[in-house]
């Protein structure tokens, strides 16, 4: 009887983290890449209007892209192996994130934090990631082929579409009625 119980409860708790990966990870993904994009895209149009638009212009928005997709994609990476190796580490976010304020003051639940080799770089990482794509912006609007609009909002289009459209092979979009 003691399998039947933990296997539900394994259920139970990759079904948990796949609700907090779709409300906290894919939804602000989703619409903070649509924001980037059309903010960038708006940019590139400006430069096209006002003639400042050149093949480096291009080129750069394109290098600016495509190294947010990199970075999305390596993180959803590193997500992807957390949600196999410790689906209860996003379960117990999306049960602490449920808990209401007054209750927190009281109990707070304990929180799986993942144990693997390599967990003390990934902040380093994460900052390296950030500072990379701020200085790819930088330098690209510094040479004066990209508007500051475009150097910044592109990177980010890329991101977080990079995350979003990565995730879509390991959690289905659930149809009108609910179901996968």
């Amino acid at each position: 009887m003691g399998k039947v119980i933990t296997a539900k409860r394994k259920e139970n708790e990759v079904e948990q983290s796949h609700t907090y990966i779709k409300t906290y990870i894919l939804f602000p993904s989703g619409v903070m890449g649509l924001l980037a994009m059309v903010v960038g895209i708006v940019a590139l149009v400006y430069q096209l209007i006002i003639d400042t638009y050149d093949e480096w212009t291009f080129a750069k928005s394109s290098l600016l892209i495509f190294s947010g997709i990199v970075l999305g994609w390596s993180q959803t990476r590193y997500h992807r192996y957390i949600l196999a190796k410790y689906p209860g580490f996003f379960a117990s976010r999306m049960k602490s994130s449920a808990v209401r304020r007054v209750n927190r003051q009281k109990k707070q639940p304990v929180e799986v934090q993942p144990d693997h080799p390599g967990r003390v770089l990934m902040p380093v990482l994460y900052l390296l990631g950030m500072a990379g794509l701020i200085g790819l912006s930088a330098w690209c609007y510094s040479s004066g082929s990209l508007d500051y609009m475009a150097a910044f909002f592109l990177p980010w289009a890329g991101f977080f579409w990079g995350k979003l459209f990565t995730w879509h092979k390991v959690i289905p979009p659930t149809g009108p009625s609910g179901k996968k």
